[in-house]
């Protein structure tokens, strides 16, 4: 006669049939081994009671078990005292023997034995420690299984037999037809977008679901309603969720106290005391995928010695080591708190949202703001000067939007946190440069409005934004941006202060790419005669006005002189900043385009063939300044005579570019262009405006419409649709182009009038060839 030890816990009401609970079916691993025991391993509150208990009354009501066996594995003690009661209902022990010779002779009655034998389960939920089941793991058996539930995933669980089986989220579609199930049963209907939101805010986890749709019908709120308080960071997890009374499924805690217990246990597990910490760290960055340079920083270091939990009878030991900030990641991933992979180094560690606004739930008022700091400091530790890596720099930039979101004011307290400033640099290195622009303009409103219109903070991020207003198109906004910038720094610092001195050289550059350039030469002429005094002649700021100086000759005519400006540049700019300092390098290159404007293509690209490897060494083959310089390297190759060779060139870059930089950054764009030159260079002017025209949208969704590259590629595609025979289509696209040019750069703009000079002449020849097919 079948027989069951222990009580089921009852099925969830709206209990959701998932795939692990088909994987829990498979009695052959997928390398053909026999699967005697399961260890469903996750978590708290992923649902790994209730798939257990759902698998176990499936066997039980089919008729495929003579024994079931369900105990609560909290501690050893209960584990031995679930196999005695076995033992007195299976084998007619005395109930009041001693419980471990009962748990022992009830583990000897599972062994295998001659002849027929009984079909049994033994369902051990919630263990809390694998070294409560040394010496208590049920027998293999090809007759018998065991299930373990358990928040722990260590190596002793596993071996010969055993099998791991991570429980993790419900899918978005077990989410919401959670949800619709739950709500349904209570007459109540919301849109399906919002409970597709409130199960993503949730982060899938089925105890919260479980919970906030109590919560929801308790409570009496609509789903954006509620949406709308759980996203509020004024309140914690505790008062968007139900309290002990409301639980719904008989569960016994709420979700921030289903993981109190796990990160006890952690905090127990060597290095002692440096688990909690740690996860208070990871709880101010992004869910998805924290560096391990981050966590292993000296800041986050420093956070761990501060901040260890010292035992009963234990004194807090000296300096923390990477390595225990390493074995504080394994402890927390044993207990399933966050999930720990090395061999993924950028995005190292993962943990629930849930989860980490719990943990920032518990902190005091007073640490929080502190957490945030240490947590912006070990961002900027980790942060590497040269971005060499952008997976490493896109992941830096995620864990800084993450800690931002709910940092409150801490960021600005007493100052602007440097790496506010460092992942807006970081957007721009990128190619992102609308993305930086709304950084730094958002980032000038909120540190005025912590730190006052005056403060240096203030100024400094009202100077990056105008900068990046100007890279990202608008040259004569961010001349007008720097002149009011200009007048306050003057007023706040005085004229001689180098932070004025710096904008003044920044006015003067941008004025000049306003269309102005032999005024901005002359401009910088003054610029350095206010600078020297004050500065020196090696102070990064002359050395810069230098470079504006001379790059601006060449763009009003002079290039010869833009390239002995920049000779006699580059031995002082490698005196104080050094051979491989990025401007040195930048300067170098800038050299060598000059060098062809001036009439030395071949001496160009003798330049750019030295400058490639000191680049790759020291930027690394896939910085952007390392492509771009091949880009320029192909270039002056065709103006030297081989434009077959430059389209194939860029066509190398180009590949590079789309795997590293993505389609959509500047520089990939860039090359776009230049690749499709120099096809009709080559001789393939149709295919040169075939690119150019699947280029031109593109360069318009990225850049703008009105950005100066934009312009390019469109004068471009109007100029090669007339050599490829369409005169009528490039005079048109020229007609088109010409307002935009006077828009972007004045009538009088020397591009503008190049502009309108060749919509004349395809003009003209459009007019003369309708004159010859008429004639003919």
């Amino acid at each position: 006669m079948p027989h069951q030890v222990g009580v089921l816990p009852r099925q969830a009401d709206c209990f959701q049939d998932r795939a692990t609970a088909q994987q829990l079916e498979h009695t052959v691993d997928s390398e053909g081994t026999v699967v005697l025991s399961q260890v469903l391993a996750g978590l708290g509150g992923v649902g790994k009671t209730q798939l257990a208990a759902h698998h176990a009354r499936t066997l039980w009501q089919a008729g495929k078990l003579d024994l079931l066996v369900w105990v609560t594995a909290a501690t050893r003690e209960a584990v031995i005292a679930g196999y005695a009661q076995a033992a007195v209902e299976v084998l007619g022990s005395d109930p009041t023997d001693p419980e471990p010779p009962a748990a022992r002779a009830f583990l000897a009655w599972l062994e295998p034995k001659p002849g027929t034998e009984p079909r049994w389960l033994v369902v051990l939920d919630d263990l809390a420690d694998p070294a409560d089941l040394r010496g208590l793991w049920p027998p293999a058996s090809t007759h018998g299984r065991t299930l373990v539930t358990t928040r722990r995933r260590d190596a002793a669980l596993t071996g010969p037999g055993r099998q791991l089986v991570p429980v993790g989220l419900f899918t978005e579609d077990e989410a919401a037809s959670y949800l619709i199930t739950a709500l349904a049963a209570h007459d109540r209907n919301e849109p399906p977008d919002q409970l597709a939101g409130l199960a993503d805010d949730l982060g899938y986890l089925p105890l919260a679901l479980s919970q906030a749709a109590a919560y929801l019908l308790d409570v009496g709120l609509d789903c954006a309603t509620y949406r709308h308080r759980l996203a509020d960071r004024a309140r914690t997890l505790t008062d968007v969720l139900p309290d002990s009374s409301g639980l719904p499924d008989d569960q016994a805690t709420t979700a921030a106290a289903a993981w109190s217990l796990s990160i006890d246990c952690a905090d127990q597990l060597p290095p002692t005391g440096l688990a909690r910490p740690m996860l208070q760290l990871v709880a101010m960055l992004d869910p998805n995928g924290i560096p391990a340079t981050v966590l292993t920083s000296p800041p986050a270091l420093n956070h761990l010695a501060q901040h260890r939990t010292a035992g009963p009878g234990q004194a807090r030991a000296g300096e923390i080591t990477p390595s225990d900030a390493r074995l504080a990641l394994r402890a927390l991933h044993r207990l399933s708190l966050i999930d720990h992979n090395p061999n993924r180094p950028h995005h190292a560690v993962r943990v629930h949202q849930l989860l980490k606004r719990a943990v920032r739930d518990s902190l005091p008022a007073d640490q929080h703001g502190q957490l945030v700091r240490t947590a912006a400091d070990a961002l900027t530790a980790a942060w590497p000067e040269v971005e060499r890596d952008t997976t490493l720099a896109q992941a830096l930039r995620a864990n800084t939007e993450a800690l931002t979101l709910h940092a409150g004011d801490a960021l600005h307290q007493p100052d602007a946190h440097p790496v506010l400033f460092r992942t807006g640099e970081s957007l721009g290195e990128a190619g992102q440069v609308a993305a930086a622009l709304h950084h730094f303009q958002h980032l000038a409103d909120t540190t005025q409005y912590h730190l006052g219109p005056d403060h240096h903070n203030t100024l400094d991020t009202r100077n990056r934004a105008a900068y990046w207003q100007g890279v990202a198109g608008d040259a004569i906004g961010a001349a007008a941006a720097f002149e009011r910038l200009l007048s306050d720094r003057e007023r706040v610092l005085g004229a001689n202060h180098p932070d004025t001195l710096s904008t003044l050289n920044r006015l003067a550059g941008w004025r000049g790419l306003a269309g102005d350039a032999v005024g901005a030469a002359t401009a910088y002429e003054s610029v350095l005669e206010q600078m020297l005094p004050v500065l020196g002649p090696d102070h990064p700021y002359t050395l810069n006005a230098r470079y504006n100086q001379a790059h601006f000759r060449g763009v009003a005519g002079d290039a010869v002189g833009a390239v002995t400006a920049y000779e006699q540049l580059i031995p002082d700019e490698e005196r104080v900043l050094g051979p491989n300092d990025p401007y040195t390098l930048a300067t170098r290159v800038t050299l060598a385009h000059w060098r062809g404007v001036a009439g030395d293509a071949v001496g160009a690209v003798t330049a750019c063939e030295r400058l490639i490897p000191d680049e790759e060494r020291v930027l690394g083959p896939n910085h952007p300044y390392t492509l771009d310089t091949r880009v320029t390297l192909a270039h002056w190759r065709g103006v030297a005579g081989d434009p077959v060779g430059a389209a194939t060139a860029c066509e190398s870059v180009l590949e590079q570019m789309l795997l590293v930089l993505g389609p959509d950054h500047p520089c990939t764009l860039d090359t776009r262009n230049e690749l499709a030159v120099f096809r009709g260079e080559a001789g393939d002017a149709v295919g040169a405006a075939a690119a150019l025209e699947q280029l031109l949208p593109d360069r318009k969704r990225v850049l703008g419409p009105y950005h100066p590259d934009t312009l390019t590629t469109w004068g471009n595609l109007a100029h090669w649709r007339g050599v490829a025979g369409d005169p009528v289509g490039a005079a048109t696209a020229y007609e088109q182009l010409l307002p935009d040019m006077e828009r972007v750069f004045g009538p009088d703009h020397p591009d503008t009038l190049r502009t309108r000079k060749a919509l004349t002449s395809w003009r003209e020849e459009g007019k003369s060839r309708s004159v010859d097919q008429s004639t003919d």
